[in-house]
């Protein structure tokens, strides 16, 4: 019975209010769902011009909305940029510079502050609902679970990544959940992330309190386990293909397909033209998965733009203009400032974010003059431990993709695929930055990265 509770109980409401397309009563605030895929490479969708894939839900966001050019994850990895996403802030500053794996694991580098308030918590003072579907990574038990950050309902994955799309476990462990319940859905874990999406959407097309949903899916990260039928659409139409990057546009292509159902959803329920739409991925792609990063050097883990750049796009029906684009520099901790406008709500005064509202309303306010800091820590014995990082301000990046190799530093404008280091002819542009690293290093290790013994 647990194995179907969030799907009986959507199903039952479904049930007792009629299904009807008309718009509902309209909400005194705008709603805004967040989409983030998993390892989404910068080349991985259509728009980007890519030819051997095809994501036509995703391209409409892009052609119905605005694109940003330089969006930027918080970090090449994955739990830093989802606790960036949600604080608004520098990860390391609220105790995630790495990735957080299971709890047996000696392999885990963060611990989400408690002291910090989530960007739920924040919108809830707006009269906000909030929702997180699909993948949290930010605490496997108390007191970082979802509920306990903010999230009045959770249907979803714990952990860092599947073993499998189908029977959702880890470490021979199950981190599926309804709140705080144990439950063993069946099916593609992109199917049911979608599937709960849309019953969601449904069921907040009948109150007239503003939403927030953000929904978060394992896909495309590995393990590679499209469904069969996608696999094969995808081995006829592309047969040169290696097998890898097949099994990898397959997986996108039906997460794009998932992405549709969620976007039809807003559109028959009468909710999209009231509804802020963002996508983007938490890191760049990974190279080994067969992932396409676009023109930039390097991938998932890597501080060269491959890691970093990630896919944006914005669609706000009456506020942003169809196939508008942006040149701002954009991180992922931006979209907490950004949502806490949207609501008309006060952002934390210690948050690194700045909100991008202004550019969605057509707006070009001048460029903010900030550094782009982005870390991660790991271990194994490419690491040990220790911490990569890079440092952007303006067209300089300051960058170490090993904690045992020197600082590189390039300039981005006149050399975008980080091939010629100068750090040698440039020592005062090296200094600067170098010292404006050790200040974000240091402003991260007042936050504990590792729970309280």
């Amino acid at each position: 019975m647990k194995a179907i509770l969030p799907r009986f109980l959507l199903l039952l409401s479904s049930l007792v209010v009629p299904q009807v397309a008309a718009a509902p009563q309209p909400a005194t605030k705008p709603n805004i769902v967040v989409i983030l895929t998993d390892d989404q490479g910068r080349g991985d969708y259509g728009a980007c011009g890519t030819k051997d894939i095809q994501t036509p839900q995703m391209d409409r966001l892009f052609r119905e909305g605005l694109t940003f050019r330089h969006f930027y994850a918080n970090s090449c990895v994955c739990s830093p940029t989802r606790a960036a996403l949600l604080s608004g802030c520098f990860p390391d500053r609220v105790g995630v510079p790495g990735v957080i794996r299971d709890e047996l694991s000696d392999d885990s580098w963060g611990c989400l502050a408690p002291r910090v308030k989530l960007l739920p918590q924040v919108l809830a003072s707006a009269g906000y609902h909030c929702a997180l579907i699909g993948k949290w990574h930010l605490g496997l038990s108390s007191p970082n679970l979802p509920n306990e950050r903010g999230f009045n309902q959770f249907d979803g994955f714990l952990g860092d990544m599947m073993d499998d799309y189908w029977t959702h476990q880890r470490n021979g462990a199950n981190y599926m959940r309804h709140n705080r319940e144990v439950i063993d859905p069946k099916g593609h874990a992109t199917d049911l992330f979608s599937d709960w999406a849309c019953a969601y959407l449904e069921a907040r097309a009948h109150t007239a309190a503003p939403f927030f949903l953000y929904l978060a899916y394992n896909a495309p990260h590995g393990p590679l386990q499209p469904p069969p039928a996608w696999l094969a659409t995808v081995r006829q139409r592309e047969p040169q293909m290696t097998e890898a990057r097949a099994k990898l546009v397959a997986l996108i292509e039906h997460l794009d397909a998932g992405i549709g159902k969620v976007l039809a959803t807003l559109d028959s329920t009468g909710l999209a033209a009231n509804t802020l739409v963002i996508f983007s991925s938490d890191n760049g792609g990974d190279l080994a998965s067969g992932a396409n990063n676009g023109s930039w050097r390097g991938g998932k883990g890597q501080m060269y733009e491959g890691g970093l750049r990630v896919p944006g796009a914005a669609r706000w029906p009456g506020v942003i203009a169809a196939g508008s684009q942006s040149a701002r520099m954009t991180m992922t901790m931006d979209i907490f400032a950004t949502a806490c406008a949207v609501a008309g709500v006060a952002a934390p005064a210690h948050i690194d974010g700045v909100s991008f509202l202004p550019e969605l309303r057509g707006e070009t306010p001048p460029a903010a003059a900030r550094d782009l800091y982005f870390v991660r820590r790991e271990g194994g014995s490419a690491y040990a431990g220790k911490t990569i990082e890079a440092l952007r301000r303006g067209d300089w990046k300051l960058l170490q993709d090993s904690p045992f190799a020197p600082l590189e530093l390039y300039n981005v404008q006149t050399d975008p695929l980080e091939t010629n280091n100068v750090a040698a002819q440039n020592g005062a542009v090296f200094n600067a930055l170098s010292a404006a690293l050790r200040k974000q290093v240091q402003r991260g290790g007042a936050v504990p990265w590792q729970p309280a013994p």
